[in-house]
């Protein structure tokens, strides 16, 4: 198993430690305390599923030591221990931070109940709500983690138990308001989030159903006839034999391709390759190798298995030997035919094994991930496809959440549940978009989830095997078709902003795509208010529609905090005041998604991007004036193939095959700067309006003129005012590309009458009520005044909500 090993430290720095007989403390960095009890005196070095590197330089403390009690004080905590077994009692700690009136404090044994949730292994028969269980972040500024029952890594390539006997392996977290410093502390001793291909950013489609040959490639093929992009094909477990009289044992567990629905699996494979998508296969490994497999005589002669009574080889995780044969026989024989990508792993059957202490998801996960990395190759990329297995677990991505069920609630939950499971570092969550079973039909409710999807780590949109489930978007009825449509074409649009946060070379590389509002703003109540609100990326803040809507006005309600500095919806174009809470109110065709002062958001040009997520051949960029701006485009030179399917480019070097285009907007002088790269550039300032802009290409003043006053017309807003420069490709990559537009430009002051009277015209009221409204809107009386006489109406909330939302937005007016 020596090719399963990989890089760890697990032996931390001696001079961090404090030890006596039976204990020992290791001061890990200045956020992380380990704290050990050993009633044999031999402590843990090992790596463990949670803590692969504990060696880091040395932090500040000090020690104070007597015959009975041990003190070690740090500039944030002091913790005092008796010396003997550990209880709390005789180990406990204070804390410097000012986070409450009455102070914090831990002890042994208990955790902080202001603990911020982390994740679920499944959303399985989840209605709604579940318990995430502990993260990292808490309210009170502190956490544990408890290691003490986790499997460990023997240093060989495989895994070991821990040593029986009266054993404790804590980490005390201990980070006041500096909860991003704490993650950076997390993924320091767990390791960082792998960077995810680009190819996997795009569109999954996967359904429960078997498929054959012909009708897969011809949904493919619609997908592209209706403009919908995709990225990856998942083929369920219906691609094997699964229940023919030839198959021996009941359950989903298979490997031989079944040819009565795909007669030539190498050639379904390569026209999936083709279509420039990737495909993954389902895999329930758990009835192990029945006598029917095509590779069943080659495991048993590997292992040595007597196939006299043609018996199953059992499926054994805790068996390097077995491990080994499944992976490089029985995987790799199906990956060598051209026909798995990478694996789905859809373990649902416990966490035991036959040795006590390892965990079979834990074991499938680890060496899933890293056989895929070896069979494709260190720099590839790789990625698994399975459950959560517990802290630690976003060291092989991507998580699949299980069966959800397909009901507002469950939706309802799901974009909370997602950015809670970042407080455990866990930042590629794949749900099943639309819901799996049980459920119900709600066409509304499915093209708000694919909305949400889009603004997800993954979308993968799934169906149970009913008849009446699937999620292709031209099944729905025709405003959800086209809302659905859209979404899935923005996911595409989406991908240079999203890879490029995934795999860029900055600290927040280590941090999850999406992330909980007090991860930005944890001394701020408002930030905690809102768990379905969170930011997507370095800019964008996310607050997905889950609710219905009003029959009366056709929008729904989503509640919404806006930290500090002006924002502006993307979509619509209407401009808020910061720091406040606000009920947005969106018609099926929008989600709120905002972007403050100073965001650069680098799209693909293209509106209907080609399969598999390539390298663009140009970009949107949307700018949002009023402050200083920066993003860095990302991308892998791998991913320049002119076609999709064709190979990349043969001169690209895997060891730097990560380039980075710099974009720069300094808002006093109204200057944006980017190199050519060899790309065309649309440059949109969104929301402004501008008399005069100057552009340049390397110095020289270009012959294109720039449209400084462009429109795109959308459904309620009447006109999105932007300011649009469109610059073509130029002979050289590195052609300097500036845009001038003035100094110290800002946000329009936008009447917003023009978007309230087409938001009127279409409530479902009387002309009377539509008549007072209008008069209010259009009197010359402050903004103050109009909202009070609003509200002397006794409109119902759906019909003053959105008056005042685009009335009161922008303070300026």
């Amino acid at each position: 198993m020596d090719q399963y090993k990989f890089p760890c430290e697990p032996l931390a720095n001696e001079e961090s430690m404090v030890k006596g007989p039976q204990y020992r403390f290791t001061l890990i960095d200045d956020k992380v305390l380990r704290y050990e009890w050993a009633e044999d005196g031999v402590f843990e070095d090992r790596a463990s599923t949670f803590a692969i590197n504990r060696k880091f330089p040395k932090p500040e403390f000090r020690v104070r030591d007597s015959e009975t009690e041990l003190s070690i004080i740090t500039p944030s905590l002091h913790l005092t221990y008796d010396k003997k077994r550990f209880s709390p009692n005789g180990l406990g700690a204070t804390f410097s931070a000012k986070m409450t009136d009455w102070g914090a404090e831990w002890r042994f044994g208990q955790e902080p109940g202001s603990n911020l949730g982390g994740t679920a292994r499944t959303l399985d028969g989840v209605d709604g709500r579940c318990d995430m269980g502990s993260g990292i972040l808490c309210r009170d500024g502190y956490s544990v983690l408890d290691d003490s029952e986790s499997m460990l890594f023997d240093g060989k390539g495989f895994v070991t138990p821990r040593r029986s006997g009266d054993r404790v392996d804590g980490y005390l977290f201990c980070y006041a308001y500096d909860f991003k410093g704490v993650m950076e502390s997390f993924y320091a001793i767990s390791g960082r989030q792998p960077i995810v291909p680009r190819w996997c950013l795009g569109n999954w489609w996967s359904r429960y159903h078997a498929y054959d040959h012909k009708e897969y490639l011809a949904l493919m093929d619609k997908f592209q006839e209706n403009d919908i992009p995709m990225s990856v094909a998942v083929i369920d477990m219906d691609w094997h034999w699964v229940k023919e009289d030839h198959v021996p044992h009941t359950g989903w567990t298979g490997y031989t391709w079944n040819t009565d629905l795909f007669p030539d699996p190498a050639e379904f494979g390569k026209e999936l390759h083709k279509r420039g998508l990737k495909m993954t296969l389902n895999d329930h490994p758990h009835a192990g190798i029945a006598h029917h497999e095509e590779v069943y005589e080659e495991v048993a002669k590997v292992l040595g298995h007597d196939t006299t009574h043609r018996d199953a080889v059992l499926f054994d995780p805790a068996s390097p030997e077995f491990l080994h044969a499944f992976f490089n026989i029985v995987h790799r024989k199906l990956e060598d035919r051209g026909t798995c990508d990478f694996w789905w792993v859809d373990w649902q059957q416990g966490s035991h094994t036959k040795t006590p202490g390892f965990d079979p998801l834990w074991l499938l996960n680890h060496f899933q991930f890293l056989d895929t990395k070896q069979a494709h190759g260190d720099e590839s990329n790789p990625i698994i496809f399975s459950r959560y297995g517990g802290p630690g677990s976003h060291r092989y991505p991507v998580g699949f959440s299980g069966d959800t069920e397909a009901t507002w609630d469950s939706l309802k939950f799901q974009p909370e549940f997602t950015a809670t499971a970042s407080n455990i570092g866990y930042g590629w969550w794949s749900h099943d978009i639309g819901g799996h079973l049980p459920g119900y039909r709600d066409d509304e409710m499915t093209a708000r989830w694919v909305q949400y999807g889009a603004f997800s780590p993954i979308l993968r949109h799934h169906s149970s095997l009913s008849r009446w489930m699937s999620k292709e978007p031209w099944l729905y009825r025709n405003e959800c078709m086209l809302a659905m449509k859209e979404a899935m074409r923005q996911r595409h649009r989406l991908v240079p902003y999203i890879f490029s946060f995934n795999a860029s070379a900055s600290s927040s590389s280590i941090l999850p795509l999406v992330q909980p509002l007090y991860w930005r703003y944890p001394q701020r109540p408002e930030a905690y208010r809102y768990p379905n609100q969170y930011f997507f990326g370095q800019s964008l803040l996310v607050a997905p529609v889950v609710t219905p809507r009003d029959e009366s006005t056709n929008l729904a309600k989503t509640q919404v905090w806006l930290p500090p500095l002006r924002h502006v919806d993307i979509y619509t174009g209407t401009i808020y005041d910061g720091d406040r809470d606000v009920d947005l109110y969106r018609s099926l065709d929008r989600i709120p998604v905002l972007a403050p002062e100073g965001s650069i958001i680098p799209l693909d040009q293209a509106k209907v991007p080609a399969n598999g997520c390539r390298n663009p051949s140009g970009f949107e960029v949307i700018v949002v004036v009023g402050r200083d701006g920066q993003f860095d485009i990302v991308e892998d030179g791998r991913d320049d193939a002119a076609e999709p399917g064709a190979a990349a480019p043969a001169d690209v070097d895997s060891n730097t095959s990560l380039r980075t285009i710099p974009i720069r907007f300094d808002q006093a002088t109204g200057r944006l700067t980017v190199p050519s790269a060899g790309k065309k550039w649309t440059f949109r300032f969104v929301s402004t309006e501008i008399a005069h802009v100057r552009l340049r290409i390397d110095g020289e003043e270009s012959a294109t003129a720039p449209k400084p006053c462009g429109y795109n017309r959308v459904p309620r807003s009447g006109r999105l005012r932007s300011t649009v420069v469109e610059v073509p490709a130029t002979s050289s990559a590195t052609s300097a590309i500036t845009v001038d537009i003035g100094p110290n430009p800002q946000l329009s002051v936008i009447d917003p009458s023009a978007s309230l009277e087409h938001l009127i015209n279409d409530f479902q009221t009387g002309f009377y009520t539509k008549d007072r409204i209008w008069e209010i809107i259009q009197s010359k009386q402050p903004i103050g005044v109009k909202a009070s006489r609003l509200l002397s109406l006794g409109l119902e909330e759906a019909f003053y909500g959105p008056v005042a939302e685009l009335l009161l937005a922008d303070s300026r007016c």
